[in-house]
């Protein structure tokens, strides 16, 4: 029997250079599209997706995270003194999508260090691993998407998006042995290759599926280059003992670890807004590109 994945795993303990200044007193995951911080989308999604316990790994600097999920009783107070419910409703609504755990990573020792910073919260049962980086909009939450193929697999299944062949170098890139629509069985990984070495043009995204065997495949990997332990390290290393599987994931895809990425996600959830459409559209169309 499949077991359900209730917990989900997101590591946000880097410190998020590429957007240096604004990152140097704030976390990436707060900086807001629209007004709404990025890690609450994955929130969101992860919750839309049947997730319970959303654990958090932190690191240095990263207090507002968990203060953005938890209750504000001042605020709540000045909220309920003015006589703004709608705005007390959306705030009070963040602190109870789910139940929260903190965990802290002592050191940015790579992603993959960081998931393995979760396991005595985790235990033995698969589970999910989100980024902050990778906003998917579609029709069917992206996570949901991975939990429809680990029902049908039971085994680990990797996030994947078409990158053109000119950028594999950004990003860890999968063989396939053999696909069915949309789901391929995953032959080997490798980070960020050069176009020329690399097996395909499909990118892992941060969105997977884990099955609990990661936790030993992380502490018997062989670090990175830059003695970092990646999660795809570990991956490298279960799959010598477990199938693993990817996914093409329906929907439109945001980096929102990149400048252009973040910009253009805020622009295109602005204009999901009802109130926001017009003005902005109307906006945009009047500017002088010149």
């Amino acid at each position: 029997m499949v077991q359900k994945i209730r917990k989900a795993v997101f590591p946000a303990a880097g410190y998020g250079t590429r957007f240096l200044p604004a990152t140097k007193a704030q976390p990436k995951e707060m900086l807001p599209i629209v007004d709404k911080p990025v890690i609450q989308y994955l929130v969101e999604e992860a919750v839309a997706s049947g997730i319970e316990e959303i654990i958090i790994v932190t690191g240095r600097g990263k207090r507002a995270i968990e203060d953005h999920f938890d209750h504000s009783f001042e605020l709540e107070q000045t909220l309920v003194e003015k006589n703004k419910l709608e705005l007390l409703h959306k705030v009070r609504e963040v602190s109870e999508l789910a139940k929260f755990v903190y965990v802290r990573q002592p050191m940015p020792l790579g992603d993959g260090h960081a998931v393995l910073c979760a396991k005595e919260v985790v235990g033995d049962e698969p589970f999910a691993v989100l980024f902050g980086d990778d906003i998917v909009d579609g029709k069917i939450p992206a996570l949901k998407q991975l939990i429809s193929v680990f029902e049908k697999t039971n085994s680990s299944v990797i996030g994947l998006a078409t990158v053109p062949k000119e950028q594999t170098d950004k990003y860890g890139i999968i063989k396939s042995s053999g696909h069915e629509g949309r789901t391929h069985a995953i032959e080997s990984m490798i980070e960020k290759p050069k176009p020329e070495n690399a097996p395909s043009n499909l990118a892992i995204i941060g969105k997977y599926i884990c099955t609990p065997e990661i936790f030993k495949a992380l502490e018997n990997a062989t670090p990175s280059k830059d003695k970092e332990i990646r999660l795809i390290d570990g991956f490298n290393e279960l799959i010598k003992t477990q199938k693993i599987y990817g996914y093409e994931l329906e929907g439109k895809r945001y980096d929102t670890g990149n400048t252009f990425g973040f910009i253009e996600a805020t622009i295109d959830f602005a204009l999901k807004r009802k109130e926001l459409h017009e003005p902005l559209k109307n906006y945009i169309k009047g500017i002088d590109l010149e």
